[in-house]
């Protein structure tokens, strides 16, 4: 007979999946490494700032010692860019780990956690983590229905994730309305505005949530370095929200959840204007070069305001899965989102010109 550890809610878990290692796809099909074009994982195509990796060079003389694990420099660094006192800063290990920390610190088993339908599934990992109750609300042309979120709240609703914009789908709420939401949500509800990709929004659809941190003690504002600022392999995320929501995060945060090197490149990252502005030009150019091949083609997709976008690969519920495992062969790593509820579509991060050229040309072999 065998034994059964932990909770049912957790066996019940299953493990988060991300996009493929290049290593991993060159083993199974017997590829060149060199060869591999990878646009699953939402990354930055131009890697990490120089500014970064020199900090990173820097910081290595001294790994024999533990991080700071208040992060000071690195919330002096955030504190400069954002104009927040640092008691309103939360570091973590990614904003994955923002995100869990949130869950962890502001739910009991049992009370409501809420999300939209196709949002980024660690919301529903981390709700299912802790035992408590998911409100999954359907999606509205594949992005968050506010309204019907705001009339889904219940007595029991402790936590609310938005993504903005949003992963898988792309899609972006405007200020107006996520303001109006946030007006309408009740003051023991606490509100994670998840903007992993703010940084690739154009300039009219930018807008300053910081603002609405000091005028909502219930609104915590998600970021993260891996993307736009090129650190995904290092885990640097933060939180900004007024210091009684931060000190309770902070109580079960690991003391030492962000090292050593990933604190010096965030902080040289941050300051690193030109590498972001570079960042965002690459996505938007890669964007028109993927968008107008996918309507030469007849494809249909969402329109995005991240660094991917999400398409529409087959009718049928098997044509995510099929058509991955053919690019996969010809060297082209790109997301299934069968897990999201949408088996007919994947997810392509943008990539450098050729990158997306070497896409196309294999998404196009394949559906021939």
């Amino acid at each position: 007979m065998s034994i059964q550890f932990g909770p049912e809610y957790v066996r019940a878990l299953a493990p988060y999946q991300g996009g493929k290692p290049i290593a991993e796809v060159a083993r199974e099909f017997g590829l060149d490494e060199a060869t591999i074009v990878k646009l699953a994982s939402n990354e930055n195509p131009l890697g990490m700032p120089e500014s970064a990796r020199q900090a990173m060079l820097e910081a290595v003389q001294d790994l024999g010692r533990y991080p700071d694990s208040n992060g000071f420099e690195l919330k002096a660094a955030i504190t400069a860019k954002y104009g927040v006192p640092q008691d309103w800063i939360t570091l973590g290990n990614g904003s994955n780990d923002i995100l869990e920390l949130a869950a962890h610190a502001l739910v009991q088993p049992q009370q409501a956690i809420m999300y939209s339908e196709y949002s980024f599934i660690v919301y529903a990992l981390a709700t299912q983590a802790i035992g408590a109750r998911p409100i999954a609300v359907p999606a509205k042309n594949h992005g968050h229905d506010l309204k019907a979120m705001a009339q889904a709240i219940t007595p029991d609703t402790r936590l609310i994730f938005i993504a903005n914009p949003n992963n898988p789908t792309g899609t972006f709420v405007p200020a107006a309305e996520l303001e109006a939401f946030l007006n309408q949500v009740p003051s023991n509800v606490v509100v994670v505005i998840d903007e992993a990709y703010n940084e690739y929004l154009a300039p009219q659809h930018q807008y300053e949530s910081i603002a609405w941190v000091r005028r909502f003690p219930n609104l915590l504002v998600s970021r993260t370095m891996s993307k736009a600022y090129g650190l995904a392999g290092l885990r640097v995320g933060f939180a900004i929200a007024q210091p009684e929501l931060t000190d309770i995060l902070n109580r079960i945060r690991q003391p030492f959840n962000v090292n050593s090197l990933a604190q010096a490149a965030a902080v040289a990252a941050l300051t690193d204007r030109e590498f972001l502005e570079k960042s965002a030009q690459v996505n938007t150019q890669g964007y028109a070069q993927l968008t107008k091949a996918f309507d030469a083609m007849g494809i249909e997709y969402v329109p995005s305001y991240g660094n991917f976008v999400l398409i529409r690969v087959g009718d049928d519920d098997g044509a995510g899965a099929r058509v991955n495992l053919a690019l996969l062969k010809q060297g082209v790593i790109v997301r299934p989102v069968g897990n999201y509820g949408l088996p007919q579509w994947l997810r392509v991060s943008i990539g450098l010109p050729e990158e997306n050229a070497a896409f196309l040309e294999a998404l196009k072999s394949v559906l021939k």
